[in-house]
């Protein structure tokens, strides 16, 4: 699946035409405001740019455009539990690795399409044909970390070791899952309960731990403040 990328004089004609596929929506008891929405994911968009300006070398910039034109293409049609775009997702994960992770733009691009292969019917070729086999192995990489978990069962060490297999042939893959899965306990209030627990105490098994092994401490800390929220919400009251 190809995309063609439109040159920088088009960036206001792009924005405009892409913006336009989302349609206005009946969701519950509330109407989406897309003119709202689309100028929001326009502010988060540049945001990001903004957060990966120091890194970006000759060239990035159109990879990171390029990147979340095709994200966006992929998701248009998808919203989170909230009811938001789920274009959010991607540009928070892409932030989160930019501001707080300190990642470079190969991992931006990966971060903005961490869930166009697992989610949609864009496929490895596709991202190894745009751009490169770089992003198409740590994107594997991401879709393979997603499957190691079964839904219907607790986490084993066999898995633990699968996740760490993973981290020692490219360390992104593991520091992307983190970015990812700081975003979704940030926003884990729209789930059900059994979901917000089971994914708390997953969080707090072993993503806490791979951040403080990576030397992420205000990360690990966070994730297990908020795996607290969820399991012992009463002590977390408490002490916040």
């Amino acid at each position: 699946m190809v995309f063609d990328t439109p040159s920088p004089s088009r960036k206001d004609n792009f924005f405009d035409a892409n913006f336009e596929i989302f349609e206005e929506v009946l969701m519950e008891d509330y109407v989406i405001d897309i003119e709202a929405e689309n100028k929001e994911i326009r502010k988060r968009y540049r945001a990001l740019l903004r957060a990966c300006k120091p890194t970006l070398k000759k060239g990035d910039k159109q990879m990171i455009r390029k990147a979340f034109e095709l994200a966006l293409e992929s998701h248009k049609d998808m919203r989170r539990k909230s009811g938001e775009p789920y274009i959010y997702h991607p540009i928070a994960v892409a932030q989160i690795a930019a501001e707080e992770i300190g990642l470079g733009p190969t991992s931006i691009v990966c971060a903005l399409l961490h869930d166009v292969v697992e989610d949609t019917s864009v496929t490895l070729e596709d991202i190894e044909a745009q751009f490169g086999k770089k992003v198409a192995k740590i994107i594997d990489g991401l879709t393979k970390i997603s499957g190691v978990f079964d839904p219907n069962s607790s986490i084993q060490a066999e898995n633990f070791r699968k996740m760490l297999l993973t981290l020692a042939d490219d360390v992104r893959v593991i520091l992307i899952k983190l970015a990812d899965r700081l975003h979704n306990m940030r926003t884990m209030e729209f789930m059900s309960r059994h979901k917000q627990l089971k994914i708390a105490s997953e969080t707090s098994y072993l993503y806490a731990p791979l951040a403080h092994r990576l030397g992420l401490y205000a990360i690990k800390s966070e994730l297990e403040d908020l795996s607290m929220k969820y399991t012992d919400p009463d002590t977390y009251k408490f002490i916040s």
